[in-house]
């Protein structure tokens, strides 16, 4: 029997760039991301809890209408909920309220990463810790001519100069669709990955973030021309 997996799901009032991002109507849904997000969790099988961490009291009074017995709802200090607050800051916080098991860390602002999704991530999290990987995140691999400086960062311009972009190594870009560990490894790295995560790869659609207003709008186009589910 392996040990619980509980998510941790920070959710805070007062987005400067969308106002009332987290539970503004989206895509049909009148209390926007955070009832997807918490039906889309609910309904993942390898979830065994969801911590909802938040000073939104507005997203508190709607996720305590549910009275789901597998949500547990945190009324978060303001201390810990401005633009300002670090996430250096919010894996202690998260350390705090899941001292045990395994935490996976998601957001709202994922409204494509489904319950199947999930389900999926935790199974690919225990076959790699079999492996040696210590823990798991998301990413989106990018295929194309990416230069750091004055030199290219993924391909020899000795050995070739422009080479077919379906032949260049990828270049994992962290999405924050999801992030998965052992408690154990936040409280002795003060991190939420280890020394060898497992770079689990998603596509562009599913792991599309909403963080300006324009998101917002092609992620509710995304779903209108059924491009990407929820």
């Amino acid at each position: 029997m392996r040990d619980k997996v509980t998510c941790f799901l920070p959710c805070r009032a007062g987005s400067q760039r969308v106002v009332r991002k987290n539970i503004k109507p989206f895509a049909g849904h009148h209390h926007g991301l955070i009832q997807i997000k918490l039906r889309q969790l609910l309904a993942a099988e390898g979830i065994d809890e969801v911590v909802l961490t938040t000073n939104d009291v507005d997203i508190l009074a709607y996720a305590k209408s549910l009275g789901e017995p597998r949500l547990r709802l945190h009324r978060r200090v303001e201390e810990l909920s401005s633009s300002a607050t670090s996430t250096d800051q919010l894996v202690h916080h998260a350390l705090e309220l899941i001292p045990k098991g395994h935490i996976l860390w998601t957001h709202v602002t994922s409204p494509f990463i489904t319950a199947k999704h999930y389900d999926g991530v935790i199974r690919a999290y225990f076959e790699q810790r079999k492996l040696g990987y210590d823990s798991l995140m998301t990413t989106t691999a990018i295929f194309g001519f990416l230069w750091r400086g004055e030199k290219p960062m993924n391909y020899d311009r000795t050995v070739e100069k422009w080479p077919r972009t379906q032949t260049l190594a990828p270049v994992h870009e962290v999405n924050s669709g999801a992030f998965l560990a052992p408690a154990g490894l936040y409280r002795e790295l003060d991190d939420r990955i280890g020394l060898r995560p497992y770079l689990y790869a998603m596509d562009k659609f599913t792991s599309f973030d909403i963080d300006w207003p324009e998101d917002f709008l092609i992620a509710e186009c995304l779903v209108e021309k059924e491009l990407a589910t929820i």
